[in-house]
């Protein structure tokens, strides 16, 4: 039987006086789950799923959303190539709850969309700098006058900006070529650029199948997986969003304590050898990190922000201050209880 802790209307009566304030659910006390027999806020729940957040891999394939939410609320899966796509379906309203890199996420509510972070589902080293085997460039000041491959808007892109800055080098000195993470790795490997801000699996795919080589790592500039929902979903449905949240930290037990069979998982939607999966979930991926988005991802982006600037993809500091100030939305993670969600 399915615990829960909220009387049978609570979550109904929440949601509709956030709705009536026009207050994001959480800001005074975070939405608990409906209660047997209740009824939930929304009959649909549109959230993604992506290889880069292994976590939600494991949500989908044990089917504990379906089963907690029940015949009521239907379940849509969307998957999201890289955090830029996860951020226009976002912005769209295409989903409710998407998975981001930290750095996506910032850059999205800087540029106005009405997102927040609810839970924060990893800290992996996910993005480098990959070149060909053999390639002369062994260092990232050998990038300057080079082309790169990048998607726009996630954080391999972040990570070039960054380590372009560490070493010196201008961005303007380097021709990016806005190519989808797949597409820069095809890219890469025919010899079209010289280099590529690579994502997992698809970098440790390359790595293993095609030889190609990570010349610059840095796990510091690699922001955090964040959980994102639109806070239009947060203040009509906080009921169902504490639900996902719930599911996510079910989830981050069962990964932590079942890490070969997240792996087959990997393996399976990814399309990679399971010694590739291997490599992206025990070495790459640390999943043992505080769900509160708070301190220590904000100093990381803070780092981040004035880049965004610099390059032209945030209007000025200001926007990236108030994003800072807006974007996390603590409570769901704070009020997670995993035991809530059936399955």
């Amino acid at each position: 039987m399915t615990l829960r802790t909220a009387a049978p209307s609570t979550a109904l009566a929440l949601a509709t006086a956030l709705v009536l304030t026009g207050c994001v659910a959480g800001e005074d006390a975070a939405a608990e789950p409906a209660a047997s027999g209740g009824t939930w806020s929304t009959d649909t729940l549109e959230i993604d799923f992506a290889t880069y957040n292994p976590l939600s891999l494991v949500i989908k394939e044990q089917g504990w959303l379906e089963e907690e939410l029940g015949d009521d609320v239907t379940v849509t899966w969307v998957q999201s190539a890289g955090s830029n796509k996860a951020n226009e379906a976002l912005r769209a309203g295409a989903i409710d709850v998407g998975s981001t890199a930290g750095s996506a996420a910032l850059l999205a509510r800087s540029n106005g969309s009405p997102i927040r972070t609810i839970d924060i589902y990893s800290q992996p080293e996910w993005a480098a700098i990959v070149v060909p085997e053999g390639s002369d460039i062994t260092s990232v000041e050998d990038l300057a006058g080079r082309s790169v491959a990048a998607t726009k808007g996630t954080d391999p892109y972040f990570f070039l900006l960054q380590s372009l800055d560490a070493a010196g080098v201008p961005l303007d000195e380097v021709e990016v070529q806005n190519l989808q993470h797949a597409d820069g790795r095809t890219a890469l490997e025919q010899g079209s650029v010289d280099a590529w801000a690579g994502l997992d699996p698809i970098m440790a795919a390359s790595q293993a199948e095609s030889g190609t080589e990570l010349v610059y790592r840095n796990i510091d500039f690699n922001t955090y997986g964040f959980l994102n929902a639109t806070e239009e979903f947060l203040t009509a449905s906080p009921d169902v969003a504490q639900v996902v949240v719930d599911a996510y930290e079910k989830a981050r037990a069962y990964a932590q304590e079942n890490p070969e069979e997240v792996v087959e998982i990997l393996a399976e939607v990814a399309g990679i050898d399971p010694a590739v999966a291997e490599t992206v979930i025990v070495e790459r991926t640390n999943l043992d990190v505080d769900p509160v988005p708070g301190e220590a991802q904000r100093a990381v982006l803070e780092v981040v922000g004035p880049i965004f600037v610099e390059s032209g993809d945030v209007a000025d500091q200001a926007a990236i201050d108030d994003a800072l100030d807006t974007l996390f939305e603590p409570t769901f993670a704070e009020a997670a209880d995993p035991s809530r969600v059936a399955g």
